[in-house]
Parts: C-alpha cells; structure tokens; sequence
C-alpha cells in the first residue's frame, strides 16, 4: 500500500472516531480509574456495569469539558451493562447501528479521558452464536476483538468501518477485548429504564463443586430459609447433576442458567442423596436486590 494510501486510510479512521467523539463521556470509578461511557438514546448513557457501584456518586465528563451529576438508573450484571441519566444532557449525538460484522473487519474503539478523544483500531477477530455469561445473561453474538484497548475505553462504543455502533467495549477473562452488542444493550436497556434492575434467577443455595466417581455436580452447602430450593425440598449434602435433564457440571454450571429468563420457571433437578438419583422440582425465585 503506498503512502498516499495509508495516509487515506489514517485519516479516515481519525475521521470516523473523530464524529463519534461527541456522543462519549468518561468518568472516575470507584477503583480511581477512568473509565468511558457514550449516549445510547434520551439523554440516557451507558457504561459498563463493573464500572460503577450502587449508590455511589457519578459525575460524567462530556466530551465537551463540561461535566454533569448523573444518576444511577439500573445496571445489569448478567450483560455488563449499566445506565447513567445525566441531569441536564439531552442533546448528546447518538450513534447509528451497525450492520453484521465479520472476523477481519475493522473495529475501532473510541473512549473519552477526562474529556479527550480517545480511539484505537484493529479487527474483529471471532463472530460467533448467541452464549450465555457467567451470570446467566443471553449475549446475541459472541464478538471478540483484536484491538490494543486499555483500561479507558472500557465501556466506550466499538465502531465499524462506516462509523456505525456494533456494541460496547468490555474486558473478559485475561484482560481480553469483547464487544456487548448493540442487541444485548438495547434489551437491557429498556427493562433498566422500566425497573430499574434486571431480574435474575435465584435458586437460595450456597453450593461447592463435586467431582467423584460417584458424582460431579454442585453440592448444597446452605440453604436459604425462604429461598426455592428449601421449599422445593433439597438438603444439605445434596448434589445437583442436572438441570431439565442436561448435566450440570459445577456450580458456575448452574449459575449460568440463573439467568434473568429462568425466574419464576418451574425447572426439575436431578439430584444424588444418599448415593441415590431422584429429580425435585424447583419454581426459580428472583435474586433479591443487594
């Protein structure tokens, strides 16, 4: 590629983070590190919910210098996603959404520190199917980055090669770069502006990994007195080894499937008591509010 060429392509990178500077904000976290945030719609902005703690003031930087209280409005531990409602900030620009993206298209980052510009670019490295997290969130796509992000951006929107949003930055085991989708956001959004929370499974059982030849699943170790699995019968000592038939392999195994659309849903563990297998049928309560 010559000069020329590369310098087209530098500056049109610089152009698109450029036009999408105005709709980022930033601000200090708890851990007193800066982190991102952009407008999603409203006059409401979005950031990533490790970010940010309940009850905690939130004062955002806009892209302009200026700053702006912001309130809390709900975060979502199940997707990452947490919503800010700055006073006062309505006119922030919104991004476009991005089409369908695919491994090797370009991604670009974009941040904001204490009202500066931020951006980073690099590629998608792996588009995938729809996964659960750890905390039981149905993500729509699995998109991993190949981008040199640093602490910054996270919670900053990734763009594509128009300038569109595919979704927000966030950091996944080993520190590794991943997109939120736009979809993922958009749900959690609109239960965060109704609720103020997402709703999350809760089975009220403490439980210890079991690998044996007997068993592998999830031990009960505590019960909660007014949570599900006591009322549905399980006890201490309990192993679960399946939910609806499908092996459970350990307790982060189940807790993934605690996720917001299993509250309330009548769900048949199996369980080993005694060195016997026999299936209890448990209604999944809602996690209550910490």
């Amino acid at each position: 590629m010559s000069d020329f060429n590369l310098n087209v392509f530098s500056q049109a990178i610089a152009d698109l983070a450029e036009k999408a500077a105005p709709a980022t904000a930033s601000f200090t976290t708890h851990h007193h590190r800066t982190a991102s945030a952009f407008h999603w719609s409203d006059g409401y902005f979005v950031t990533a919910e490790e970010a940010v703690e309940a009850g905690e003031e939130i004062e955002l930087t806009l892209a302009t210098g200026e700053t702006a209280k912001a309130e809390l409005v709900g975060r979502d531990p199940s997707t990452g996603v947490a919503l800010l409602k700055p006073a006062g900030v309505a006119n922030a620009a919104t991004l476009a959404r991005a089409d369908a993206v695919r491994p090797g298209n370009i991604a670009i980052a974009i941040g904001n520190s204490q009202g500066s510009a931020l951006a980073v670019s690099g590629s998608v490295g792996e588009v995938g199917p729809a996964w659960r997290s750890m905390r039981g969130g149905t993500i729509d796509r699995r998109i991993n980055l190949a981008v040199g992000a640093g602490g910054r951006f996270e919670g900053g929107p990734v763009l594509d090669a128009r300038g569109a949003l595919i979704g927000m930055l966030l950091f996944g085991p080993r520190g590794r770069a991943l997109v939120m989708p736009y979809e993922t956001i958009e749900r959690a959004v609109a239960t965060l502006r109704e609720k103020g929370h997402v709703a999350r499974g809760y089975l009220g059982a403490g439980l210890h990994p079991v690998r044996d030849r007997d068993a592998r699943g999830a031990m009960v170790m505590s019960l909660d007195d007014n949570g599900p699995a006591k009322a549905a019968g399980l006890s201490l000592g309990d192993i679960i080894v399946a939910w609806n038939g499908e092996a459970v392999h350990g307790p982060r195994d189940l807790i993934r499937r605690l996720g917001p659309d299993s509250a309330g849903v009548a769900v048949t563990l199996g369980v080993v008591r005694g060195g016997e297998q026999r299936d209890v049928t448990v209604t999944i309560g809602e996690k209550p509010l910490s």
